[in-house]
């Protein structure tokens, strides 16, 4: 629909109202009634949808920030005691596992380029590069947007979301506006939601659109359960993911969860040294 949200409100109360004959609810009232409902639902459904999926992003690169550099260390180290072992025995086989977890942990070639400088030519992170050199670590980005962030994400995506439109051009600029909500959402930054938010307010207001007919209706309704269908589906994928499901377990504190992953991992990791530092006394 291209009416706002707070139009929404009072066009319900009118639908509701609207009679035939001053009397008897005219025929389209109660679906009007039902696609509006049916349109808050899938907003609100939406917004969440998107929410926790920029919450997985985040997460998600956080977790390769911070814990990417001790899965590297675990990799080297189980390629090293495949390569001792397999210089001991001489076994055909155990070479193989040996190649093979050693061409895992090879460089593509022009990775560099091709990734912006993020990744050296080595194939480290600079984060792990820092930790190989003893310098500090630069701090990953947020986990998450904060709460005034949250906020202003939410009460954007009501108002300007295209569901809202029905012309092609304003569906349009909706998509456009809200791309550029969603990626100062996904940096955290008050700031630009907050001028997103003067700059919506700012825009054309939009004209009230006439009553849809039974037919049109009817068809507004079965496109909307086509997305909620579809939404469903993103969300149970984005629930059930390694990240997602991770990060359902501590929404409230990802940072805990991660330290605890952290400290297995080392843990591993000195198992493994002293699995390699075993194995290389008795070549000596």
């Amino acid at each position: 629909m291209t009416t706002s949200e707070g139009e929404q409100g009072s066009g319900d109360a009118g639908a509701g109202q609207a009679s035939v004959g001053g009397g008897a609810q005219r025929p389209e009232a109660r679906l009007e009634q039902a696609v509006r409902a049916a349109e808050r639902a899938l907003i609100e459904f939406e917004i969440a949808v998107d929410t926790f999926r920029i919450e997985v992003e985040n997460f998600s690169r956080l977790h390769e920030q911070r814990l990417g550099p001790v899965y590297a260390r675990l990799e080297e180290l189980d390629a090293r005691i495949l390569e001792v072992k397999a210089a001991r025995s001489g076994d055909p086989e155990d070479r193989r596992l040996a190649d093979d977890a050693r061409s895992r942990l090879q460089p593509i070639p022009g990775v560099e380029e091709l990734l912006g400088g993020w990744m050296d030519g080595s194939g480290l992170f600079p984060e792990a590069a820092a930790m190989l050199t003893d310098q500090p670590v630069r701090p990953p980005e947020r986990v998450r947007p904060s709460e005034e962030a949250r906020r202003l994400y939410r009460d954007l995506a009501r108002k300007a979301h295209p569901d809202l439109a029905q012309e092609e051009a304003e569906r349009h600029r909706r998509e456009e506006f809200i791309t550029r909500v969603n990626a100062a959402y996904a940096r955290g930054s008050e700031a630009e939601l907050r001028e997103l938010t003067a700059e919506w307010a700012a825009g054309p207001k939009l004209k009230e659109q006439a009553p849809s007919a039974g037919e049109e209706l009817y068809a507004r309704l079965e496109w909307l359960a086509q997305r909620k269908e579809l939404l469903t589906l993103v969300a149970k994928e984005l629930e059930e993911g390694a990240i997602g499901s991770m990060l359902r377990l501590a929404p409230d504190d990802p940072d805990r969860l991660l330290e605890e992953i952290a400290e297995q991992l080392r843990a591993e990791v000195t198992e493994r040294e002293a699995e390699l530092a075993a194995l290389e006394a008795l070549e000596g």
